[in-house]
Formats: C-alpha cells, sequence, structure tokens
C-alpha cells in the first residue's frame, strides 16, 4: 500500500540506463585494440569511460540513502548496478592486461570474445530501458541472447586456452600474459550473463 501512497523515484532507471550505456561504450572502446589502436591509447579511453562509470555508480548509493520508496526493490537496483560496474571494471582489467604483460596485438580468440563483449553490451545497453516500461516479455527474450551469447564466449575462451597448453612453440611468458587477458575478457562476458538473471529474476518477480 505504501508504494500508492508515496512518490517513487523514477531515476534510479536513469542511473541504470546510463550503466549501461557506459559498458557497452567501454567494450566498443575495447574493440578499437583489435582493429588497430595502440594498448595504450586504448587503455586510456576505457579508463575514461571506467571514472564516468564510477561517477554514476555513487550518484546511485548517495540516492539509494535518500529515498525511502523506490520503483523496485532497492536491493535489486544495488545488484543491477553492482554487476554492471563489474562488466565495465573487468572490460578495463583486460586492456590494463594488455599493457601490463605487453600484449601488442590481440590474438584472433581475444578479438572474437571482444566483439562478443561488444555485442552482450549492446544487447544489455537496449533492454535496460523495458525495466522502466514494464516490458518484461522482452527482458526475458533479451535474458535468453545474452546466456547464448555468452555460451559462445565461452568455447571461444576453453578453445583459445587449451590451445595454449597444448603448443609446445609456446613460451611461459606468452602463455601466462594471453591467458590473463583472455581470462578478463571471458570473466567480463560471464558478468554480463549474470546481469541476464537478476533482469530475468526481475521479469518473473513483476511480470
Amino acid at each position: 500500500m505504501i508504494r500508492w501512497l508515496v512518490p517513487r523515484e523514477d531515476h534510479f532507471y536513469a542511473f541504470l540506463e546510463g550503466q549501461a550505456d557506459v559498458a557497452h561504450s567501454g567494450a566498443v572502446a575495447l574493440r578499437r585494440f583489435e582493429q588497430g589502436d595502440t594498448a595504450t591509447s586504448v587503455r586510456e579511453a576505457v579508463q575514461e569511460l571506467e571514472h564516468k562509470g564510477d561517477k554514476i555508480v555513487r550518484e546511485m548509493e548517495e540516492a539509494l540513502a535518500k529515498t525511502f520508496v523506490t520503483p523496485i526493490d532497492r536491493e535489486d537496483l544495488q545488484r543491477l548496478s553492482d554487476e554492471l560496474d563489474d562488466i565495465l571494471d573487468l572490460t578495463n582489467g583486460a586492456i590494463r592486461a594488455a599493457v601490463l604483460y605487453g600484449v601488442d596485438r590481440p590474438t584472433e580468440p581475444m578479438g572474437k570474445l571482444m566483439e562478443i563483449l561488444v555485442q552482450c553490451t549492446e544487447v544489455i545497453k537496449k533492454t535496460m530501458p523495458n525495466l522502466r516500461k514494464n516490458a518484461y516479455a522482452a527482458i526475458t527474450n533479451d535474458a535468453r541472447a545474452l546466456r547464448k551469447l555468452e555460451k559462445e564466449g565461452d568455447a571461444i575462451f576453453r578453445e583459445a586456452v587449451s590451445s595454449l597448453f597444448h603448443d609446445d612453440g609456446i613460451d611461459a611468458k606468452r602463455l601466462l600474459r594471453e591467458k590473463e587477458v583472455l581470462e578478463d575478457l571471458e570473466n567480463a562476458i560471464d558478468h554480463c550473463e549474470t546481469v541476464s538473471k537478476t533482469l530475468a529474476n526481475l521479469a518473473v518477480k513483476h511480470g
């Protein structure tokens, strides 16, 4: 009953949509590494976007602390915000690992994972406004698409790591640096699936 009596603060949707947009921009910026930009220049671009994402997270936290009634449960808002932030953090982690370990050019599997990350974040960016619209059927469909993309990324990751360990011509240093970048990329894609699960649960809860 209280939700009918107290005005709800719908600007929380804008925070989530902003985070989804920045996460996608981060993935697009990361893909520039595969397209020929240097690791250092891409790191700077992604780092700037991470700072932008962190600002939105702080604004969300401050608003949650000041708001009595939220459009959806505050725990769900916090969870989604954290998960979106994790995607951007891991995107940044991938390019930072490339710089740290001296990966001058991404391998073919890295490029494929970067492309899947772009696709995943594009789906998240597209579907996030559906929370505001209560379009839960669309959210459910997009959650399925994200799970499919995550499976594709997982298969690419496992094959790439297996190839690294079975190639006698690869030295330990190269194996380490490539594996680190691949793991960050795969983890970023995994967190996109985590977002899909949270969105699917919200669709069930409110649909």
